[in-house]
């Protein structure tokens, strides 16, 4: 699906290589200024460094931005509208770079959407009258219609940045549900994110990094050892089990 090789940012990220396969969810760790940000921005094709990232077989670089935006999504770190927008209308935006589309399709997909993200009744609504958490999930809504293959058969991959920034608790249930959704449809998804237990029971694979080194990457049961945590975020935790589900606490 997606595969990076040797790709790196002067010294905000030193060289690595991984592959992401079709419907993975892939967690980015690690703490602030590690290098996740720039990784994400470096598999979008936004920003250029050195090697090589390719999606199903072919250079970010050879392709062009419109056949981009069809087969990837991008949420960026949480930003204000630059100016007032209703929200229908911004998530429009969203199939800018569709040549095709069924109003009857679009319609359902749209629904679909804002309703597991519990933002349906915010349609009408224009931009300046939405909350931070509901700002960061009509960006969610509009990143995941991007690439929604009832309408969009060439989306492949969906890049969150920190996507759960400005969510309550059942925002980021509802959130985390989306994602799963999108995996099963066959989109890769590639994450950063800071909530260690989520990612235990969310990710399908996990990558560590620390002051952009890629310290471990794996099944999250694998690789997130109690030492290894420590010492990509700087603090004591400690894991336990409770009725079988793993948990990271900090001590």
């Amino acid at each position: 699906m997606i595969e990076a090789k040797n790709i790196a940012l002067g010294t905000r990220l030193l060289p690595l290589s991984f592959s992401v396969g079709q419907g993975e969810i892939v967690h980015l760790l690690g703490a602030n200024g590690s290098g996740k940000s720039t990784l994400l921005e470096l598999l979008s094709g936004l920003t250029e460094g050195q090697g090589n990232v390719s999606l199903n077989g072919i250079a970010l670089a050879d392709i062009d931005s419109k056949t981009l935006a069809r087969q990837r999504a991008y949420l960026s770190q949480q930003q204000k509208p630059a100016f007032a927008i209703g929200v229908y209308q911004y998530l429009s935006l969203s199939l800018s770079a569709l040549t095709k589309s069924n109003p009857i399709e679009l319609d359902a997909a749209v629904k679909d959407i804002c309703s597991t993200l519990r933002i349906e009744d915010k349609l009408n609504r224009n931009t300046e009258q939405l909350s931070g958490g509901e700002w960061q999930r009509v960006r969610l809504a509009g990143v995941c219609l991007q690439i929604w293959p009832d309408i969009n058969p060439d989306g492949k991959l969906l890049i969150l940045d920190e996507p759960a920034s400005a969510l309550d608790i059942a925002q980021q249930s509802v959130m985390y549900k989306m994602i799963r959704r999108i995996a099963d449809r066959g989109i890769a998804v590639i994450m950063s994110n800071h909530d260690i237990n989520r990612t235990l029971s969310d990710a399908d694979r996990v990558m560590l990094l620390k002051n952009g080194h890629l310290v471990s990457q794996g099944s999250p049961r694998e690789v997130m050892h109690v030492d290894t945590l420590e010492a990509v975020f700087g603090t004591r935790l400690r894991r336990v089990e409770i009725d079988g589900q793993l948990l990271m606490l900090n001590t």
